[in-house]
């Protein structure tokens, strides 16, 4: 019997891979897949994807109009214990939960109960949002549009309110704020609290038995063994240390769902029959439009993409496709459906290291396709090592710094390297920004290196390069060398920090006459006091600082939450 045939009854196979052991398995199938001949093309790259991104674990779905195709696990659950996922484990499937919220909306849009584009605070008087111009609407807090920063729903101050900083619609900002709130409106128009109205709305008449609409200390037994990263407060390095993760509890409608791979599958055979299950519709035809309709540009999913109603929307090789991608403090997902070609796919690993496993999801989709359209399998991706810098040649150069110091950057090939104390020091790119590098050191842990490029749009040659409170130029940078700051700013440097897990450290800088956010994110001073995040041109993110003691700032609040001096 070969590996096939053992995968196509169900049988655990275990094989050696260069990170370990790797294991898949996967749930019996009742019948042969269309797309089998797919799934070990698939199976080789999720091998490589877990070996390359330092995953523990990963969870998959494959689904079409006609149901569930594939559950397999990849990988490990507990890792001390060598002991593999298994496709019953609960995975936090974090904002795809946002999808969840927004069908269940727009249900209750068709039963008449709630104008998407009726003020908010009609529906939610005890809303702290000040807007620009008109009044907020539920359309504009499920397309991300309303200008809002993304803070604590309830913030701790009771007079303090989240100012919108430019009128709904005019660009799209990510703000889990809005669908927290937007989650007290279902619950409210429902009359019943927001995991019941999940239950009773989607997961009942879709069959979605095992998942939980709220994420609970109770459920933690069903959840599958999770991992952080074990340094919280610096940037991380992809082949970084991992901890396992303690329960936690999410009740926002931002991100509180847990689900199984099965029921992901089931969820993404009603998305694929756009709205239409076999209990009936879950939502309209015209609901399901509004939904899967190119509401507001939103080149935070990449070029050329939108937001629906809870999703993305975009085109994959000329087909429509919906998509979202949900990070929770242990775990990290991707959702993708072609809509044109009738398939989707789910994938989910039970680590937070700063990415989502899109590329899993992606790939499967296009075999699928593939499979679909009897055309030629597309062959396993190419390797993705932390190390690879794009053009890396770009960066290499000596840099000059004050005091006599400097930076020596060399590029070999696709690598970059610093030379630190006669040692070479392989430079990994950063999650974030673009031009940011872990420097694997501990005498730079706390920051990234960042690069600056010449030019007002930033995209000439790279000219210099800033670690912490350091700057350094090239000899081709021809800008000011030296830079003044008032004198208040120094009471606000310092290391920050809360212990919710969402929120965790920030440290403040000075360097080369801006003040700076953990030493990549530019701020920018306002009249009422307040510092706004440049890392977007038009970003309402803010920080603020007050509590002075012994000349230093002893809080500091981030669009809203408290963090305090460490």
């Amino acid at each position: 019997m070969n590996r096939r045939e053992l995968l196509e009854m169900g049988i655990s196979v275990a094989a050696s891979a260069s990170a370990g052991a790797f294991i898949l398995s996967e749930a019996h199938a009742e019948v042969p897949s269309r797309y089998a001949a797919a799934f070990e093309l698939l199976d080789r790259y999720v091998e490589q994807y877990l070996a390359d991104m330092n995953a523990p674990g990963l969870t998959l779905s494959l689904a079409d109009a006609g149901g569930v195709q594939r559950v397999c696990t990849y990988g490990l659950g507990d890792i001390a214990l060598r002991a593999p996922l298994n496709t019953e484990e609960l995975f936090h499937i974090g904002s795809i939960t946002k999808s969840f919220l927004g069908l269940c909306l727009l249900q209750l849009r068709d039963a008449g109960k709630l104008d998407l584009h009726r003020p908010v605070r009609q529906y939610l008087p005890w809303l702290r949002f000040d807007a620009a111009t008109r009044p907020l609407t539920a359309h504009d807090l499920l397309t991300h549009s309303a200008a809002l920063p993304d803070g604590p729903l309830f913030p701790t101050d009771p007079a303090f309110r989240h100012r919108a900083n430019a009128a709904p619609g005019t660009y799209f900002h990510y703000c889990n704020m809005g669908y927290e709130a937007l989650g007290h409106l279902l619950s409210e128009l429902d009359g019943r609290p927001l995991a019941e109205s999940f239950r009773v709305r989607l997961l009942e008449p879709l069959g979605m038995a095992a998942t939980q609409p709220l994420i609970s200390v109770d459920a933690f037994g069903r959840i599958a063994t999770s991992y952080q990263a074990a340094y919280n407060e610096r940037p991380f390095p992809r082949l970084g240390r991992l901890a396992q993760s303690p329960p936690i509890a999410m009740s926002a409608g931002s991100g509180c769902i847990a689900s199984t791979a099965r029921d992901m599958g089931v969820y993404m055979t009603m998305l694929i029959n756009r709205g239409a299950a076999p209990a009936g519709r879950v939502v309209s035809a015209a609901g399901f439009e509004l939904f899967a309709q190119e509401q507001m540009a939103a080149e935070h999913f990449g070029p050329g993409a939108s937001y629906g109603y809870g999703i993305a929307v975009d085109r994959l090789d000329g087909h429509k496709r919906l998509r979202h991608t949900g990070g929770m403090v242990s775990f990290a997902s991707a959702l993708e459906i072609d809509l044109d070609s009738g398939v989707g796919a789910f994938a989910s690993i039970n680590a937070m290291q700063g990415y989502r496993p899109r590329p899993v999801a992606e790939y499967a989709l296009r075999l699928m396709r593939a499979c679909r359209e009897r055309a030629a399998l597309l062959d396993v991706p190419a390797r993705n090592p932390s190390w690879r810098v794009a053009s890396a040649s770009d960066y290499a150069n000596r840099y000059e710094g004050a005091g006599g110091r400097s930076l020596t950057v060399l590029a070999e090939g696709d690598r970059l390297f610093l030379m630190h104390q006669a040692a070479r020091l392989a430079l990994e790119p950063a999650q974030e920004p673009d031009d940011a590098f872990i420097v694997p050191h501990p005498e730079f842990a706390h920051f990234a290196l960042l690069f600056g490029r010449a030019g007002s749009d930033g995209k000439g040659a790279v000219v210099e390069a800033g670690w912490g409170e350091t700057w350094y130029a090239a000899a081709a940078y021809d800008g000011p060398r030296e830079f003044k700051v008032p004198a208040e700013w120094q009471r606000y440097v310092g290391h920050y920090r809360n212990e919710d897990p969402w929120i965790g450290s920030n440290r403040i800088v000075i360097r080369s006459g801006k003040l700076w956010l953990n030493g990549v994110v530019p701020l920018e001073p306002a009249a009422d006091g307040r510092f706004y995040l440049r890392d977007e041109p038009a970003s309402p993110e803010w920080v603020g600082f007050s509590d002075f003691a012994g000349g230093h700032a002893m809080r500091m609040r981030l669009s809203g939450a408290n963090l305090t001096r460490v």
